[in-house]
């Protein structure tokens, strides 16, 4: 048994020298170590210096996206218009079709306008509006093209401000805002047309502000109308259009108006101009008054309009052929309602005319009755039917008609 214990011993010891001298044979030298740790070393570089590079490119992927992040946001202030957040554009147009007995039976883009705005700081801004009637201008050709309006507006304070160039006379409902979804009607009415005339425009300067709340008022010093005997002082044959307009004598004009009730303006406008003819010292006064009134549905618009005219020469004056007093009104019922299609609206007018109402001629009468339908705000289908006595041409018939503004 002791043999046996010490025989154990012996191998065991053995076999751990073995063990010994078999890892020390297999462990590297210290030139092998140093080897290795100056391997691990470069590894260490090569992977800081990726990362490195790994760090660098994220950085400028996000200054690329603040930049981009920048320029949308610069291009959302401003509206996505190339034109910059300080100039707008803006327009409308009509296109009409009447069936009119002994008159025409015809189509026609009697409207395209475009607006051009700019606002040159807080205080000064541009306006402009030019227009072409009848699509196709030129020599013998049915159109027109026509600069309505190319002014500089100025606010003195919050309520008063400055125009100056030229616009249009505050004067009626429909010579200033005419764009076709505000409106009844395929065509403007006959009253506005022939003795306002709308559109008017003229050269001039003027104040326009609020006075107190709910009272509004415009003043106007400008060019004004040029008429005479050859077409009978008919008021509408008497604008210039500010092309190489007469100046020998102006027009001073102003208007009050009342907006103090939601849907409600209630308007006097007057109007003096030295000579109408800017040649034979024949004076002119025009006043116009009217109503405008919505609520509920249920509108009613009136207007009234006057010319006095001086007498002028014994045979060739106005008092000689009776224009020496032209005159007009008329009387506007409506009512619109909702579709699930959009909103409708009918309406009846009934107006009255005459440039030589001095002579006490027959008026022109003229009822109209139609239906306005606006599948959005900003545009509007139309049809009405007139009826006028033989004064008036005696043209029945219908017309029908598309608009839109923006």
């Amino acid at each position: 048994m002791k043999m046996k214990l010490i025989s154990s011993a012996i191998a065991l010891t053995l076999g751990m020298g073995l063990a010994e001298v078999a890892i020390a044979e297999s462990a590297p030298s210290p030139e092998e170590m140093w080897k290795i740790i100056q391997q691990q070393q470069e590894t260490i570089e090569t992977l800081k210096s990726k990362l490195d590079n790994t760090e660098q490119k994220v950085v400028a992927t996000e200054e690329k996206v603040a930049a981009n992040t920048v320029a949308v946001e610069e291009v959302e202030e401003s509206s996505g218009s190339l034109l910059g957040e300080n100039t707008t554009v803006g327009g409308y147009g009509e296109l009409h079709y009447n069936n009119l007995d002994g008159k025409t039976d015809s189509v026609d883009l009697h409207r395209f306008v475009l607006f051009f705005g700019h606002e040159f700081s807080d205080k000064w801004r541009f306006f402009s509006e030019l227009e072409v009637e009848h699509a196709l201008a030129g020599d013998d050709k049915p159109g027109e093209v026509e600069l309505e309006q190319a002014y500089l507006e100025y606010d003195i304070n919050a309520t008063n401000h400055v125009k100056a160039g030229l616009y249009l006379v505050p004067v009626g409902l429909i010579n200033e805002t005419h764009e076709p979804p505000t409106f009844y009607g395929v065509e403007r009415n006959s009253v506005e047309k022939d003795i306002i005339p709308a559109t008017w425009w003229e050269a001039g300067i003027g104040l326009n502000g609020e006075v107190s709340p709910g009272w509004k008022y415009d003043v106007m010093l400008s060019s004004g109308l040029e008429t005479s005997a050859a077409n009978s002082y008919k008021i509408r044959n008497g604008r210039q259009k500010v092309a190489k307009a007469v100046a020998e004598n102006g027009a001073l004009t102003g208007r009050i108006r009342y907006t103090g009730v939601p849907g409600l303006e209630i308007g006097v406008t007057g109007q003096y101009q030295q000579d109408l003819t800017q040649t034979e010292d024949i004076s002119a006064n025009l006043l116009e008054a009217h109503i405008d009134f919505e609520r509920n549905g249920f509108g009613l618009r009136a207007l009234y309009a006057s010319w006095w005219l001086d007498d002028g020469p014994a045979l060739t004056g106005p008092a000689a052929i009776g224009a020496d007093r032209q005159t007009g009104f008329y009387i506007e019922p409506s009512y619109k309602f909702r579709t699930p299609i959009g909103e409708a609206g009918v309406f009846v007018r009934y107006q009255e005319w005459n440039n030589k109402a001095g002579g006490n001629a027959d008026d022109n009468e003229q009822v109209d009755i139609g239906l306005n339908y606006w599948p959005v705000e900003d545009v509007v289908f139309k049809f009405d039917y007139q009826f006028q006595n033989e004064k008036a041409g005696d043209h029945d018939g219908f017309n029908l008609g598309i608009g839109y503004q923006f």
